[in-house]
């Protein structure tokens, strides 16, 4: 199993945005340990929204769709959508 998923730390008030095969509380876990790239800024991060798929370039696919957007406002949307 693959995901798309988001993250957001309410300290830098950002979004991130990933797709992994390995468990997502393992995938943040790695996204909280200490290490260089955007994630580092902040220990705060959680995960506010993930889409399963089948293959890697699905959710590869899917993560550079919700890239591509470059809306805060559109990434809320799509959290709270799926939170009803």
């Amino acid at each position: 199993m693959y995901f798309c998923y988001i993250l957001y730390s309410k300290t830098l008030d950002k979004f991130y945005i990933g797709h992994s095969s390995e468990s997502l509380q393992e995938r943040l876990r790695k996204h909280l340990s200490d290490h260089k790239g955007f994630t580092s800024k902040a220990k705060d991060w959680i995960i506010v929204y993930f889409e399963t798929f089948d293959s890697k370039s699905l959710a590869y696919k899917r993560e550079r769709e919700i890239k591509a957007w470059k809306s805060k406002l559109k990434i809320i949307k799509l959290i709270e959508s799926s939170a009803r």
